[in-house]
């Protein structure tokens, strides 16, 4: 208890400031849901940076934030999958979200070689375009064990993207000519090729107005979104197999440079292993998505998870805050073209082959 007692005073300082910007935050992100929340503790959180540089005993909290209280955001993100419903009705987009997500994710690594952006980064850029925005950073993040700056270079990067998409792919999809009496083909457009789900709602709900649908479009575009989100799981455990393989690897070609002893030292401490490695928070999240699926099929009303997602959208803001006192702008801003080109080179892949695959398939 004593040690708990400790750490948590250790932590404490630092988890309040974070505190202290997510709520302004989640406010003025509610205002301006284009924006959100997590965009906005990051440029506060950087701001305060600026001026801030000696943070003491507010550190080992910022850092617990950023870590820790992000992760548990991913296992309560769980709690807004119905399974069910998914598979009910999300099958439909499949080729499409497999296709973009495969095209993000090949871009992103083709990319990263030939401008040599690094490798976290262009990670960080392409799984976030590929899946969920900022839900699919904040659960790569601690498999691929990225720093702070790389975190919110990527979440900036998505964010410009996503702010663009917000405003145009409602005057894209008209110009398109998709259709104004149904929902569906704009809502999966908007649900594969727009990353954040504040983004997805913002431009289907936009659809909808537009043609007087209800929430037909919105309806389409959540569903399919919360599809892409299930693509955390293989693709996390993929990249949990991927860095125990370069840890494995670095410590090889160590002990071949170290005498005997040390060799017999650093064992003794146990090697990198992907048991280790496995990000639970991953396994509580599947975990999570189950458990509301059985509820719900037991006759639970769903929104009674909604004070679960809400709270998961919170810790993530609150992240972001910790994030964004951790990272320095001025770097960011020196080092920001490439992953920024990287980010529009994959945005538009996505969009081209979501608008393709729909083609071929027949939905539009």
């Amino acid at each position: 208890m004593t040690n708990k007692l400790i750490a948590f005073k250790k932590n404490i300082i630092g988890i309040v400031v974070c505190l202290a910007i997510a709520v302004p935050a989640w406010f003025i992100g509610n205002l301006f849901p284009v924006i959100g929340g997590p965009v906005i503790a990051i440029v506060i959180g950087m701001i305060i940076s600026l001026f801030w540089n000696d943070k003491k005993g507010a550190a080992n909290g910022i850092k617990f934030t950023s870590k820790v209280i992000l992760q548990s955001a991913v296992v309560l993100l769980g709690f807004g999958l119905n399974l069910n419903v998914i598979l009910k009705t999300g099958l439909q987009s499949l080729p499409v979200i497999v296709s973009t997500i495969s095209t993000s994710l090949i871009l992103s690594f083709v990319f990263h070689k030939i401008m040599r952006i690094p490798s976290n980064i262009s990670t960080l850029v392409g799984v976030g375009s590929s899946i969920c925005g900022g839900s699919a950073v904040a659960a790569t993040a601690p498999v691929i064990e990225a720093d702070d700056d790389e975190v919110a270079q990527a979440i900036s990067v998505i964010f410009f993207f996503n702010l663009i998409a917000a405003i145009f792919f409602p005057l894209l999809g008209n110009q398109l000519g998709f259709s104004h009496t149904s929902g569906d083909a704009f809502g999966l457009f908007a649900g594969t090729a727009i990353n954040d789900t504040s983004s997805v709602t913002s431009a289907a709900s936009t659809w909808d107005a537009m043609f007087n649908l209800g929430t037909k479009t919105l309806d389409k575009a959540v569903t399919v979104k919360l599809t892409r989100t299930l693509a955390i799981i293989p693709i996390t455990l993929v990249l949990a197999i991927i860095t125990s393989y370069k840890k494995n690897k670095e410590l090889a070609t160590t002990d071949s440079a170290m005498n005997n002893s040390d060799v017999t030292s650093r064992k003794s401490t146990g090697n990198f292993s992907f048991k280790r490695a496995f990000p639970m928070f991953l396994l509580y999240f599947i975990l999570a998505s189950i458990f509301t699926t059985v509820a719900i099929n037991m006759g639970a009303p769903t929104n009674i998870f909604n004070p679960l997602k809400d709270l998961s959208k919170f810790f993530i803001i609150m992240a972001m805050a910790a994030v964004g006192l951790n990272s320095n702008i001025i770097k960011l801003i020196k080092t920001g073209g490439k992953p920024i080109l990287l980010g529009g080179i994959c945005w538009i892949g996505i969009t081209i082959v979501s608008l393709f695959v729909q083609h071929v398939i027949g939905i539009w």
